[in-house]
């Protein structure tokens, strides 16, 4: 018999909490039971039809089954440099300052690799969504995560952000930012982020901004893109994804843009990786881009009816929560009288009790235990449902 391998990276993995929850609710409903899934962010609105239909006809044209271009054909880079024009007012080349990734988790994670080496260290928000720690990690360099506060705004966070670089050693290279934020939806104004800008232009440092929830924002805010930011090119890459905007998680389509040498480092990493996404699936988001312009804008009026009937009925029965300006969660701090819990035991509590799951705290980092994140992913009709199933199921709040 061999011996037993010993992998590298994975043992330092700590278990993914999600998937206590998740086998909880799979084990519920093989009881029977009408489980609603307010946990895993997975949109549930079907994509635009005009992406349905330009991939209908592009993947019978058997050239598209070929090899494609990793840095993504010319069309969809400009089509998504038109898209940061029309949104942002900030001019793209899209020769050397985008390109295309296998989504958002891809790009941030290859470029981690050309950002960071052992030895190195990263400043990422905690709590966090997960890729935005690891990611690092994998790279082998320091994560140092840097407390991203109660969820209303990012100043406080900036402030930490460079207290932890000046004190730090050896000092970051890389600034982790993603606003709006998920888990805990702070989001930051453009001056926040020209503060960042102008901070890091006096320091070698890089600002890697994650903006996955551009268009699902709500109470008519538009959340800045950090690319708008006076010598944002110097120092920053931001990461747009299709996933939320155009309701195409499944697709994996997103961008990398920004600093071109940057840019450039990840398209000479992603040339040894991949030869991209399906072109066919490439062709279709090039029309959508170009195409559905009012589509973000109905996905997140949907998202914002949804946020609506979540918070004003959890508000109706004892549960103070933070209303969100944007993304597709709530971060919700457990109820004082289920606290001494700690968010697994409560979202278990929720799951047994009310046929509700939700995803604990904890495992978008040490800093979210106190807290559990609500998916806006169930219609009115259920999320209604769901707040009368935890009325009655947390009978400590009544």
């Amino acid at each position: 018999m061999p011996r037993e391998m010993e992998f590298r990276r994975i043992p330092g993995l700590p278990p993914y909490v999600f998937t206590i929850i998740d086998s909880l609710k799979l084990e519920a409903r093989r009881a029977g039971r009408d489980v609603i899934d307010l946990g895993f962010g997975n949109p549930d609105l079907p994509s635009p039809q005009v992406a349905v239909d330009k991939l209908a006809e592009a993947v019978h044209n058997t050239r598209n089954h070929r090899y494609s271009a990793s840095r993504g054909i010319p069309k969809l880079r400009q089509a998504a440099a038109d898209m940061y024009q029309r949104r942002f007012g900030v001019t793209l080349d899209p020769d050397t300052e985008i390109i295309s990734t296998i989504g958002a988790k891809e790009g941030f994670s290859h470029l981690m690799w050309v950002l960071l080496q052992p030895g190195d260290a990263a400043i990422v928000p905690t709590p966090s969504y997960p890729i935005h720690i690891w990611g690092p990690y994998f790279a082998g360099a320091d994560a140092r995560q840097v407390a991203i506060g109660d969820g209303t705004d990012a100043s406080g966070y900036i402030d930490r952000v460079m207290e932890s670089w000046e004190y730090g050693w050896p000092k970051a290279r890389v600034v982790v930012l993603s606003f709006p934020h998920n888990p805990t939806t702070t989001i930051a104004t453009k001056e926040d982020l020209q503060r960042l800008v102008d901070w890091a232009r006096e320091r070698d440092v890089v600002l890697v901004h994650d903006l996955a929830y551009a268009d699902m924002t709500f109470d008519g805010w538009r959340p800045p893109s950090i690319m708008e930011c006076d010598g944002a090119k110097e120092v920053a890459v931001e990461l747009y994804s299709m996933t939320k905007s155009y309701s195409m998680a499944g697709w994996r389509v997103a961008f990398l843009v920004g600093r071109p040498d940057v840019v450039g480092a990840l398209a000479k990493l992603k040339s040894y990786l991949d030869y991209g996404t399906f072109q066919p699936i490439q062709i279709a988001a090039t029309v959508t881009l170009n195409e559905a312009l009012d589509f973000p804008t109905e996905v997140s009026a949907v998202y914002e009816s949804r946020r609506n009937t979540l918070c004003d009925g959890l508000d109706r029965i004892g549960w103070d929560i933070h209303r969100p300006k944007g993304t597709m969660f709530a971060w919700a701090r457990i109820p004082e009288p289920y606290r001494e819990m700690g968010s697994i035991e409560f979202a278990t509590h929720v799951i047994e009790e009310c046929d509700v799951a939700v995803s604990p705290g904890v495992g978008f980092g040490p800093g979210g235990d106190g807290f559990v994140r609500f998916a806006l992913i169930e219609n009115e009709q259920r999320t209604g449902q769901a707040i009368r199933n935890l009325k009655k199921g947390l009978t400590r709040l009544q």
